[in-house]
C-alpha cells in the first residue's frame, strides 16, 4: 500500500503490509505453464487461485455458517456449489456439448442447503480438475472456433468460453470471500 494512503488506518495498513509480506506468490505470477498455451494457462492459474482462496477464506467456518445468509447474501455453500456446477456446465459447452438433465437438476438446486465445507470444496476441486483436463487437451488452433451456449444456442468461441470460465469462477470466489468475511465479523 502506498505510503500516506488514506484508505486504511495506520494499524490496518500495517496488518495488510504484514499479510502481503507473508503471502505466497499468486499462481499467475509463477510463470507460464510449460507446454500450455498462454490463454489456457491463464484459466489454469485462475483455477489454482480459486482453490487457494476458497480454502483460505472458508477455513474455520461451521456447516451452519457455510449455509448462512448474512445481510441476505447468497450463502458460501451456494457459491461453492455454483462454482462447481458452472465450471462443469461451461466445460460441457467448451467441448461443444449441451447440458444433460442431471446438470440442469444440479443448477436448480444450487441454493438448497446441503453438505459442509469439505464436501463442497471437494466438488469444486473435482469440477476444476475435469475442466483443467479438457483445457489442457485443447488445440490452440481451435480458440476461434464457434461454440453455442444454452437452449438459445447463443454464439461464442472456444476462447470466449475459456475467458468466461476463469472470470466467472473468480467472480463467485470473490462473493464467497465477502460472505465469509461477514460471517466472521457477525
Amino acid at each position: 500500500m502506498p505510503t500516506g494512503s488514506s484508505l486504511a488506518p495506520v494499524e490496518n495498513r500495517r496488518q495488510l503490509e504484514k499479510l502481503h509480506h507473508n503471502m505466497v506468490m499468486e499462481p499467475w505470477l509463477c510463470g507460464a505453464i510449460e507446454g500450455v498455451h498462454p490463454v489456457m494457462g491463464a484459466v489454469l492459474h485462475a483455477y489454482q487461485q480459486a482453490r487457494e482462496d476458497l480454502a483460505h477464506w472458508t477455513a474455520g467456518l461451521s456447516d451452519e455458517q457455510i449455509w448462512a445468509r448474512p445481510c441476505g447474501l447468497a450463502p458460501v455453500g451456494f457459491q461453492l456449489r455454483h462454482i462447481a456446477g458452472s465450471v462443469d456446465r461451461l466445460t460441457t459447452y467448451l467441448q461443444g456439448g449441451q447440458l444433460t438433465a442431471a446438470q440442469m437438476d444440479i443448477l436448480h438446486h444450487e441454493m438448497d442447503a446441503g453438505p459442509g465445507r469439505e464436501e463442497l470444496l471437494g466438488q469444486v476441486d473435482a469440477a476444476l480438475r475435469e475442466s483443467e483436463a479438457v483445457t489442457r487437451a485443447l488445440d490452440p488452433a481451435t480458440l476461434a472456433e464457434p461454440r453455442a451456449v444454452g437452449r438459445k444456442q447463443l454464439p461464442t468461441t472456444v476462447a470466449g468460453l475459456l475467458v468466461h470460465l476463469a472470470e466467472h469462477t473468480q467472480r463467485h470466489v470473490g462473493q464467497a470471500i465477502v460472505t465469509a468475511k461477514l460471517l466472521r465479523t457477525g
